[in-house]
């Protein structure tokens, strides 16, 4: 009999249940097994095949409505030995596993693909991609489930502080998920209509200077300031931490990485470290204010999934169940106007890294040009307003010869 199992990895993301159930009913309908492996490849590296179970449809037919993920995940790298590979594929072969279905990121569909590998004809694979951040290679406008889910969420969060913001005439930093792209900060913020917001990919290659994110912040606070508006909510990308200069970061213990060997940038304090480093340039122009760092991330990844996502992943979870019984293998599951597309595994992946490609943020198309056309910033060519520049010098210690010449290079 055929048996499907379905693991997960990576971070959570609304929506996950909705594959697991979907998966799990189709699958019961074509009359096979299905088998939910806990918390990723943790204990199937171990060879240790007790952290499985059985799953039906009865248990899974409101799944989808939930949160989270029954199965739990995990961020466990079964592609850095090969004695742990080899133990991923006795394990599945024990439990009868002989089509997988992955959920996951980046990260899970490379471990998925190298479990595929090593198990050769014995295992048919297919991977759903799972992120927030919406950084995984499908094409433009199909979003990665969850994401649409966590941007609702994290703008409803950001509409608050805005608020906020106003009522106590103060400033947020707010760093918002996303390690590689900005999406979800910059579509989360757009939504909001935050003051600001910056993404790595605005920046040029190499690594972003952190006096370079606080003069352009410095210059938005002023601009602010200057027009009687004091208060605010600046948005930063997670992935500007991942590429500061490590000259900036020299005074930082460790930071810890995760498995998979990236730096865990929900514990680097990019919010505090460009929040002192703001407070120290508006001192400089005589400028009090009071800026609150705040990480917004975890809060978005396990909140009940809208309606969108709950459509969305059970048509991935069904999806990937037809792609299996048809005898598809090493693919990727994606939703293209509303039809199960599959990409195979070797259309996904860096040349350069043989990883999967990382899609990042287009900041020359024309919905980040209106979003930033939207936001408040002090750019090079506002210095030729003799009456901005007035008001910047009254509301600051500075002259207006010496405000042309700070603000000169902020954009």
């Amino acid at each position: 009999m055929t048996t499907f199992g379905i693991v997960v990895g990576g971070g959570p993301a609304p929506g996950i249940n909705g594959v697991i159930g979907a998966a799990t009913i189709l699958a019961r309908q074509n009359g096979a097994n299905v088998i939910g492996l806990r918390q990723g490849f943790h204990w199937l590296m171990q060879g240790d095949t007790s952290h499985s179970q059985e799953l039906h449809a009865r248990q899974v037919a409101q799944l989808h409505e939930q949160g989270g993920s029954v199965l739990q995940t995990s961020r466990a790298n079964p592609t850095k030995k090969p004695e742990d590979l080899e133990r991923v594929v006795r394990a599945l072969s024990s439990l009868g596993i002989d089509r997988l279905i992955s959920i996951g990121g980046d990260d899970t569909c490379h471990s998925a693909r190298c479990v595929g590998e090593a198990a050769g004809d014995r295992l048919s694979i297919v991977h759903v991609p799972k992120t927030i951040d919406n950084d995984l290679p499908l094409p433009v406008g199909i979003p990665t489930f969850g994401y649409e889910t966590a941007r609702e969420t994290a703008a409803r969060i950001l509409t608050t502080l805005l608020e906020d913001a106003r009522t106590t005439t103060r400033w947020y930093l707010v760093v918002l998920m996303g390690r590689n792209a900005g999406h979800l900060a910059q579509g989360a913020a757009q939504s909001a209509g935050a003051t600001v917001t910056l993404v790595a990919e605005e920046f040029p290659q190499g690594p972003i200077r952190l006096d370079t994110v606080a003069r352009i912040v410095e210059g938005t606070i002023v601009r602010r300031t200057a027009g009687g508006e004091p208060h605010g909510v600046i948005v930063l990308a997670e992935g500007i931490g991942d590429r500061l200069d490590p000259a900036d970061l020299a005074d930082l213990p460790d930071v810890p990485l995760d498995e998979h060997g990236h730096v865990r940038l929900a514990e680097l304090p990019l919010g505090k470290l460009v929040r002192d480093r703001v407070a120290q340039r508006l001192t400089q122009v005589g400028i009090a204010t009071t800026l609150v760092a705040k990480d917004v991330g975890y809060e978005l990844r396990c909140v009940p999934p809208n309606a969108f996502d709950q459509e969305y992943t059970r048509d991935l979870g069904a999806g990937a169940v037809r792609t299996l019984l048809a005898g598809g293998s090493n693919l990727m599951i994606t939703r293209q106007s509303h039809e199960i597309v599959e990409i195979p595994f070797d259309e996904i992946l860096d040349p350069r890294t043989g990883r999967t490609r990382v899609r990042l943020l287009d900041v020359s198309d024309a919905a980040y040009r209106t979003a930033r056309a939207l936001q408040v910033r002090l750019e090079p060519h506002d210095l030729a307003s003799a009456q901005l520049v007035d008001a910047i010098a009254e509301a600051t210690t500075l002259n207006p010869s010496a405000v042309r010449k700070r603000y000169a290079g902020t954009s």
